[in-house]
């Protein structure tokens, strides 16, 4: 049982979302109240207590008061763009140079070892990251995600490139003496 000072769940969520520097989405405050608050949020949305604005792919709720809430979306944003560039390279944002040299390293790999690094970088990246480095490596879709599967379900046979049995089949078959 969890017990806050602000009284009941509605007073919590206002309190918070009024004294956070960035806003919080639904998800990062249930992690701090241990509660599903979302039904909550939008309450206090709806009655204009607090506001809920779409920063990115997600709602975030932030203070009624104008001016805080340009600060917490300032803050926010710079923090959505921190992250970005941490979780690995932004495609839309690098500079030439930068691009041939992926693209010189990436020419140098061989089949299994491009489809692993293309599913690296998309893990990065999250959310889009399959579509996006598809784009920028020039794969299908669904070869970058069989690159991230395989690399985070450790289902990476070290000696070869390709399975057993892969490959085009023989034209002739050979005969037996």
């Amino acid at each position: 049982m969890w017990f806050s000072r602000f009284g009941n769940l509605i007073k919590t969520a206002k309190a918070l979302v009024e004294k956070s520097q960035a806003g919080y989405a639904a998800a990062e405050l249930e992690n701090i109240v241990n509660v599903e608050v979302k039904h909550t949020l939008l309450k206090l949305a709806r009655e204009r207590k607090i506001s809920r604005c779409k920063i990115g792919r997600s709602h975030i709720y932030m203070s009624a008061d104008k001016g805080r809430q340009i600060q917490q979306r300032l803050n926010r944003e710079e923090l959505q763009a921190q992250a970005e560039i941490g979780m690995g390279i932004e495609v839309e944002v690098l500079p030439d140079e930068v691009r041939a040299a992926i693209i010189l390293f990436f020419s140098m790999l061989d089949e299994k070892q491009r489809r692993l690094y293309a599913g690296l970088e998309a893990a990065k990246l999250g959310y889009g990251g399959d579509r996006r480095i598809a784009g920028f490596l020039g794969f299908d879709v669904h070869t970058v995600a069989k690159g991230r599967r395989e690399l985070f379900e450790d289902s990476v046979d070290r000696g070869r490139v390709r399975k057993e049995g892969g490959g085009r089949k023989r034209v002739e078959k050979k005969r037996q003496r």
